[in-house]
């Protein structure tokens, strides 16, 4: 390593450990201090306060119980869905790779609103249809409920399960359960004897992600379980630090240290496991050939499920919202329902000041918070990849502890640090914190590309005379053009949805869409809600496709 590069990567170890290393730091500063203005005065009186409050043990069975249920939920789906795709003869598969990537364009907060306006128990439209339909005095679904917090987690979740299985089902090699078959093995006996275990990595991998952000979700918890009084971790820190006269951030930092601790240790137990595959490999030579198994009679059954499954994930949620943005109150669609429809609601957001300043805020820090993101992502993901030192494994390391932060923690951490800085109550302090966390979803896509970029190419340009920025501008950026626009537009999309950190940096003209839609959906406005919500839509993916024409025009004048 030449002395530039050891000057960059320590350099950038500098930069990202701040990032990463510092709101961790003063969560625990902050777990031992009295409040926030009291520094030098340890104690341990906030860690007594936290787990000798009688509330907390039902705060922990709730999370372990909606964790695991919306993981398994997410994970069973998933693998459901992979083995249709990528094993069977059923039709139309290029819905599965919608599937997988249209409803991470979708909020989650917009996507558990949806549900509620679905089956919330006083006036959910389905609820007030069924009500209609078979004269029931009382709602049938009550979605202010674990299982209904459950069945929206998992289906959130399940994109990103379905990413991780779906691979794995590819390169699965059939001929293992054919020998199982052939030897007299039952379908059934096949399947849990031969193709899970085979599959056990990714399955886990899968299920520990899902873990991960479950623990890190907060669009659900707040939007779904509170007004059911239903408490996960998520919304019990929430509630220590927005409610009340006084926040607790101490006390709150003191119970965020524990979902770090274990978000941390299941971030490191999900890269184990997904290095670790190698040792589950079954395609190793020649003479491969995926089998595609004839689904027959049950094609069509099965070719129903996976549309309802489709309707359910991306056009119902976007139908609501447009549906409760034009009517005056929730009522069941119909020719009176429509006789009423006008743009009262979106006027009305139109013309709210905090509405405007949140969507100027969120597009403020989408556009640029994710051009800075990306900027420093290529330095990073180039020494990553290119360097190759034990400081470039350190610098790989911090890079990806983020990607075990839970956003409202991390958001009580970086309190502690901008709470003695003039970035408190700022839109840096956002844009910082949200650098910090979504740091990651710039750095895989860049790293991937820099693996694809041969060392010839850098060499032969440093031989030319060239320095290292002038390659790195002149020959390796130019090359990184689909990376780049992948990373940007991962990061463009976080910033613009992202609500847990928000909810803890937010201040009054800090406000971020996000944040301005938990606001309306606890006054129960659910048609400026709605509006708000279709706007955040359309410009998120305004801003996608929009990236991907410029990156599409400069792609070609690569040289």
């Amino acid at each position: 390593m030449t002395g530039k590069h050891t000057k960059l990567t320590f350099f950038l170890i500098a930069i990202v450990g701040f990032l990463t290393v510092c709101p961790v730091v003063m969560l625990v500063f902050g777990s031992l201090s009295e409040g926030l203005t009291a520094s030098g005065d340890f104690t341990l009186a906030k860690y007594v306060a936290a787990y000798s409050d009688p509330a907390l043990l039902e705060v922990l069975f709730n999370t372990v119980v909606f964790v695991v249920g919306a993981s398994i939920s997410a994970t069973t789906l998933a693998l459901f869905l992979a083995y249709l795709n990528i094993r069977t003869d059923i039709p139309f598969k290029f819905i599965f790779g919608v599937i997988s990537i249209i409803p991470m364009m979708i909020p989650h907060i917009l996507f558990s609103v949806s549900w509620v306006l679905l089956l919330n128990p006083s006036n959910g439209i389905l609820n007030l249809l069924l009500k209609e339909l078979f004269a029931l005095e009382n709602a049938p679904f009550n979605i202010y409920s674990l299982p209904g917090m459950i069945l929206v987690e998992g289906l959130l979740d399940l994109p990103i399960a379905y990413l991780i299985i779906a691979p794995a089902m590819s390169a699965f090699d059939a001929s293992l359960e054919e020998s199982s078959r052939v030897c007299g093995a039952s379908t059934g006996k096949t399947i849990f004897r031969i193709t899970l275990p085979v599959l056990r990595p990714a399955i886990l991998a899968a299920f520990i992600l899902c873990v991960i952000r479950g623990l890190a979700s907060f669009a659900v918890p707040s939007v779904i379980g509170m007004p059911g009084r239903i408490y996960v971790l998520a919304t019990h820190l929430y509630q220590m630090v927005s409610t009340g006269f006084a926040a607790d951030y101490g006390k709150a930092s003191a119970v965020g240290m524990s979902v770090l601790v274990a978000s941390i240790i299941l971030i490191y137990l999900y890269r184990y496991l997904t290095s670790a595959g190698e040792k589950f490999v079954t395609i190793a030579g020649r003479g491969y050939k995926p089998t595609i198994i004839r689904l027959k009679r049950s094609k069509v059954p099965l070719f129903l499920i996976l549309g309802i499954l489709s309707f359910v994930l991306i056009v119902l949620p976007v139908i609501v919202l447009i549906y409760i943005s034009l009517v005056p109150y929730s009522m069941v669609p119909s020719a009176r329902a429509f006789s009423m429809m006008g743009m009262k609601h979106w006027i009305d957001v139109l013309n709210d000041p905090i509405s405007l300043l949140s969507l100027k805020n969120s597009l403020f820090l989408g556009i640029f918070g994710a051009t800075v993101g990306i900027f420093l992502s290529i330095f990073v993901a180039y020494v990553i990849v290119k360097v190759r030192t034990r400081s470039a494994g350190i610098l790989e390391s911090l890079s990806f502890l983020s990607f075990s932060f839970p956003g409202i923690v991390i958001g009580v951490g970086f309190m502690w640090f901008f709470v003695r800085t003039p970035l408190y109550a700022t839109i840096w302090a956002l844009l910082i914190g949200y650098i910090a966390t979504y740091l990651p979803y710039g750095i895989r896509p860049l790293s991937s590309a820099f693996v694809q970029i041969h060392n010839h190419l850098e060499e032969s340009s440093l031989v030319a005379g060239a320095s290292y920025l002038t390659t790195l501008r002149r020959v390796v950026v130019p090359l990184l053009v689909p990376g780049i626009i992948s990373g940007w537009v991962l990061m463009a999309t976080m910033f613009f949805r992202e609500l847990s950190l928000s909810v803890v940096l937010s201040r009054p003209g800090t406000e971020v869409l996000a944040v301005q839609i938990l606001r309306f959906a606890e006054d129960g406005l659910w048609g400026r809600l709605s509006a708000l919500g279709i706007m955040m839509i359309a410009v998120s993916a305004l801003l996608v496709i929009l990236v991907n024409y410029i990156g599409n025009k400069v792609r070609p004048m690569v040289y």
